[in-house]
């Protein structure tokens, strides 16, 4: 399949705030949920993917952390942010230095150790990035999300999810097939999705046609390959909504400007 590639800067329909000018408010929702332009509100398909039953590994790990499992779970959550952030910056040209102005380090060694991964891969395989941190939401389909990236790499098109995480779990790909659904009800073609792991036990450049490094590696599947996955994220959905027809989102208000007189 010939993949269509598009610059893409809109929001399709997708956010987590709403602006009132003329109550000069900003109102967020939890990180959940995203409102569409008509003032429905969309679940993102992290917190769909919940509702995926988790396996005995998960119980033995919760069981041995014990009361630290939050804490573990929050400085996860926090570090892919961070690294996130940081190949965003990076990817729109600007200088991601480790160092504060004031000589201080600015990050930890772990996140800059998977950061400098992600600039290998960019520097190894040059890929031309297409769309970088955008936000789709479908409401007939019911699931939106945010995409890491597209990046087109020689005549193949990527949908690439960046993970920090130890391990690959398989609640990714369905992650990936409900993205690759929302691009394509978009108008937008892949060829391929991947998961590009920042935090591999990976110690070569492996075989000819791998994309990997010493502790970073590109997991990659055929759309074609997908439909399971898809399949399987559906009834998550299903899942998920018997699970919550009542919720709602919670949310924030703030006033847009404070003067003190």
């Amino acid at each position: 399949m010939v993949a269509l590639l598009f610059t893409l800067h809109q929001n399709y329909n997708m956010s987590n705030y709403i602006i009132n000018t003329q109550t000069k408010q900003l109102t967020f929702l939890d990180g959940r949920y995203y409102w569409t332009e008509d003032g429905q509100f969309v679940p993102s398909v992290t917190t769909i993917l919940d509702a995926y039953p988790k396996d005995a590994g998960y119980y033995m790990w919760l069981k041995s952390v014990g009361q630290d499992a939050d804490t573990i779970r929050d400085e996860a959550g926090r570090r892919g942010s961070t690294v996130h952030e940081m190949t965003e910056a990076y990817d729109a040209g600007a200088e991601v230095s480790l160092l504060t102005e004031d000589g201080h380090l600015g990050y930890k060694v772990s996140e800059w150790s998977m950061f400098e991964r992600y600039v290998e891969f960019m520097q190894r395989f040059t890929p031309r990035i297409v769309m970088s941190e955008q936000n789709f939401v479908n409401a007939e389909l019911g699931w939106a999300g945010t995409v890491d990236r597209v990046m087109n790499i020689g005549n193949v098109t990527m949908l690439v999810d960046i993970k920090t995480s130890n391990a690959i779990y398989p609640t990714y790909w369905l992650q990936l097939a409900a993205y690759g659904r929302l691009l394509w009800e978009a108008g937008i073609f892949i060829d391929q999705v991947a998961i590009l792991w920042l935090n591999a036990k990976t110690r070569t450049n492996g075989k000819a046609g791998d994309m990997q490094g010493e502790g970073w590696q590109m997991l990659r599947k055929d759309v074609s390959d997908t439909v399971d996955d898809l399949n399987l994220f559906v009834h998550t959905r299903a899942l998920w909504a018997a699970q919550n027809h009542a919720a709602k989102p919670k949310q924030a208000t703030y006033k847009l400007t404070h003067q003190k007189f």
